[in-house]
């Protein structure tokens, strides 16, 4: 590799690491106008043998580029950022997801038809979220809002665009297991502290 290509590397390197999110391709071309065609694969390739023994790794995810920590790692990662966890997501909701993700763009009325009930509240809290957005609206009868899901319901889901979508009950599988996984994580992270708590007040023996 010639010192232009590791120069370029060293350039992604440190906008990948200073970003908050995945950087798309024409990203990457506004910002190194200069880059010529093949030249920001190669540096991403060089980056990722580069990264090969270490516990992060560059993904395609969201249609960009990113830094993620490797999946053997999630786990410590986790419990790094147990106290930053949200509520888990209701039944309904992670239902609701999973037809807005299959069917998108879908109405809300297309929702409660498949649903059988109302579902202006977990729409609510979907679109709160950001894993949810408002499309634009059909063509029939009141011109409904159309929803679909949002680069944050890629980014996280792992997923690098709409096509690698799974089946519709492989996603209702995804979404319930993600939600029990943080829900046992919060659980873990409440045990922790009422144990530390009770530690606290013991009177000392001595």
């Amino acid at each position: 590799m010639n010192m232009e290509t590791q120069e370029l590397a060293k350039i992604i390197e440190a906008l990948l690491f200073a970003a908050d999110r995945p950087i798309p391709e024409r990203r990457f071309k506004e910002l190194l106008p200069d880059v010529r065609n093949g030249q920001l694969e190669e540096a991403i390739q060089h980056l990722q043998e580069h990264y090969r023994d270490h516990a992060f790794q560059i993904i395609r995810v969201a249609g960009g580029y990113q830094i993620v920590t490797r999946r053997e790692f999630h786990n410590w990662v986790r419990a790094l950022y147990t106290s930053r966890t949200r509520s888990r997501l209701s039944r309904a909701a992670l239902e609701t997801l999973a037809i807005i993700a299959y069917k998108q763009p879908v109405s809300r009325i297309e929702i409660e038809a498949i649903r059988g009930v109302n579902s202006d509240g977990v729409i609510g809290t979907l679109l709160e979220r950001n894993l949810i957005e408002i499309k634009g609206r059909a063509e029939t009868v009141g011109r409904p809002l159309l929803y679909g899901t949002t680069e944050e319901f890629l980014r996280y889901f792992g997923l690098n665009d709409l096509s690698e979508l799974p089946k519709m009950e492989e996603i209702e599988a995804m979404l319930r297991q993600r939600e029990e996984s943080r829900q046992a994580e919060s659980e873990e992270s409440s045990e922790e502290v009422a144990s530390e708590e009770e530690s606290d007040t013991q009177p000392d023996a001595t």
